[in-house]
């Protein structure tokens, strides 16, 4: 699958001093392991705020790591991650996938007209591109475009050095993480203790499932001052160690009921200095510390 005119420019930009990647030349061996993606999820049931801290994550690796090109995949048919970084929807995976009930054009497989499909549906944004899995039509069929856009996230994420992951809401779908391998999982809470039961069941299931995930971290969203005592008493129930806690923010608040996406929040909004700090805390101002 080739790359996006997106990755391919961002990639060239990035890796200037070594031979392009997208030459037919072997690059060096520090560039080959520079181009390895680093592929970051988000986990969470829902109504925690799992999406507005992936499209947080997907600003900082923009315009704080600044290491090259960046995908941004809404895994959650309920998902609103477009919104919440603020571009539209043209295609989808779902409709890719329903588009294989009508004629496939003449001298091309099944294959190749979903991966054209598929390369169509990658929407390029300033800074990111953005892939939908969407909601495919017709009862029973989301395991199937599920299993769809495995193959074709797998075959894409190789063109970008990031890829980041808003995972379907809830526990019973975590075995349907859209990739592989993981290389942080960021599994999302609100700050009560049936919130860190949720959690404390997710990762159980995690290591049930034997997921390839190198790093797990806790957030806990939308705390409050007064919710510190009952979230450690709650944590510690449970065993369940938190990685960071982003505050309740006023600016927030108001950025969604006014429609606008984070790329709008200002540099000192709450919520945004502290999902910076965990996500510079686990993965280092580069992107890279501790994968």
């Amino acid at each position: 699958m080739g790359y996006s005119i997106r990755a391919k420019r961002e990639l060239e930009k990035a890796f200037s001093h070594h031979p392009s990647p997208i030459t037919h030349h072997l690059p060096p061996q520090e560039a080959q392991e520079a181009l390895m993606p680093r592929v970051i999820a988000v986990a969470g049931k829902g109504g925690v705020g799992k999406t507005t801290i992936g499209g947080m994550l997907v600003r900082y690796l923009v315009e704080k790591v600044k290491k090259g090109p960046v995908l941004a995949v809404d895994a959650d048919p309920n998902s609103n991650l477009n919104e919440v970084l603020g571009v539209s929807v043209h295609a989808t995976i779902g409709e890719a996938r329903e588009k294989l009930k009508e004629d496939v054009p003449t001298g091309m497989s099944k294959d190749s007209w979903l991966e054209y499909k598929v390369q169509e549906a990658v929407i390029e944004a300033k800074g990111f591109d953005l892939l939908v899995m969407g909601r495919p039509e017709g009862p029973g069929c989301y395991c199937a475009a599920n299993s769809m856009a495995k193959k074709y996230i797998d075959a894409l994420k190789g063109n970008y050095a990031f890829v980041v992951v808003d995972n379907e809401a809830g526990m019973e779908h975590m075995s349907r993480l859209v990739t592989q391998d993981v290389d942080i999982l960021y599994v999302i809470s609100d700050p009560t203790p049936r919130g860190i039961l949720t959690v404390s069941r997710i990762l159980s299931i995690i290591g049930e499932l034997g997921l390839h995930i190198r790093k797990t971290v806790v957030i806990v969203n939308r705390v409050s001052g007064k919710d510190g005592g009952m979230l450690e008493k709650a944590a510690r129930q449970k065993g369940v160690a938190i990685g960071g806690i982003v505050r309740n923010d006023d600016d927030l608040v108001r950025a969604d009921a006014e429609g606008k996406s984070v790329f709008e929040l200002p540099p000192s909004s709450g919520s945004l200095v502290d999902a910076w700090a965990i996500f510079e805390g686990t993965m280092g101002p580069d992107g890279s510390a501790g994968l």
